[in-house]
């Protein structure tokens, strides 16, 4: 059955997000939702997926609370679940930048539409920079950004600080795939001193659903945290996989590796894949198979 995978966030104030927990994954589990669902004091983040009436249920549930009234999601489907189970879990953050002082329901840069995106990567004086990781980045990126070259979004404000400037960088406009990450990236930079500090409304995914084509300056695939690994244009399954035993994308010519081995190894983790590992992993794949297996014969 076709899922509906949803994903959203909103920064706002939860101070009883404790006591949410447990009543929010229960509902997921009756309506037979499956995805992740992260809750802080500092608002929420989810990307879940189900049949639609399990996630229309969802997404009234969480609004009914007038703080979540407002909050906004996007859509894309799977021909199968692309998640494995539910998991609500009480974080620090919604998104980790190890600063606890940045709160972007108090202050935030600029929301730009997909549909005026174009306009403001294209002015020369604006400094556009991608917030994912380099992992992400290098699947692809918008045509012209800069690549902080992190590894994790925690690395985020130590490249600010090191490369700009709010005097010589006037204009800076960032991205990221859902929003969250450059949303809360903005408001550190205005925290620092910037004055114009822009982001793009609903990150790469909205701006790959809305715009077409032949006016897309997006380069690439779009890396995306669930079974599907990456999307394109107009949100179809893009052409990549992903490595089981370090969780590398892997590109169509990773695959023609001599270091690729099926859910063993890939040419990024083959010289960390020392015999005792490969044993692991060989006992993880059987365990994967006769799971598949049981699944099959349940569904006969």
């Amino acid at each position: 059955m076709s899922q509906v995978i949803a994903t959203f966030y909103k920064f706002v104030h939860l101070e009883d997000c404790i006591k949410l927990k447990q009543p929010l994954l229960e509902y997921c589990k009756q309506q037979d939702i499956k995805g992740t669902i992260l809750l802080a004091t500092e608002g929420i983040n989810g990307s879940i997926a189900g049949d639609r009436n399990g996630i229309n249920a969802i997404l009234a549930w969480l609004r009914k609370d007038a703080r979540l009234a407002d909050l906004e999601h996007k859509e894309s489907w799977a021909e199968s679940q692309p998640f494995k189970r539910i998991k609500v879990k009480i974080k620090q953050e919604i998104v980790s930048l190890g600063k606890p002082d940045i709160n972007p329901s108090q202050q935030v840069g600029t929301y730009i539409k997909p549909s005026d995106w174009n306009h403001v990567i294209s002015d020369p004086e604006t400094v556009v920079i991608d917030t994912r990781n380099q992992y992400e980045v290098d699947i692809g990126t918008f045509k012209g950004a800069v690549n902080p070259q992190t590894d994790s979004f925690r690395q985020f404000t130590e490249y600010a600080d090191q490369n700009l400037d709010p005097q010589k960088h006037q204009k800076v406009a960032m991205f990221c795939t859902g929003g969250i990450r450059c949303e809360k990236a903005s408001s550190y930079l205005l925290n620092q001193g910037f004055k114009e500090v822009y982001h793009l409304k609903g990150g790469i995914l909205k701006y790959l659903e809305e715009i077409s084509a032949e006016e897309s300056l997006w380069q690439g695939e779009c890396f995306v945290f669930d079974e599907r690994v990456t999307v394109k244009q107009g949100l179809a399954p893009g052409s990549y996989n992903l490595c089981y035993a370090c969780g590398h994308p892997l590109s169509p010519a990773d695959l023609t590796s001599p270091y690729y081995e099926e859910d063993i190894s890939c040419p990024h983790c083959y010289e960390q894949l020392t015999p005792e590992k490969k044993a692991r992993q060989l006992d993880k794949k059987r365990q994967r198979k006769q799971q598949k297996e049981s699944n099959y014969k349940k569904c006969q």
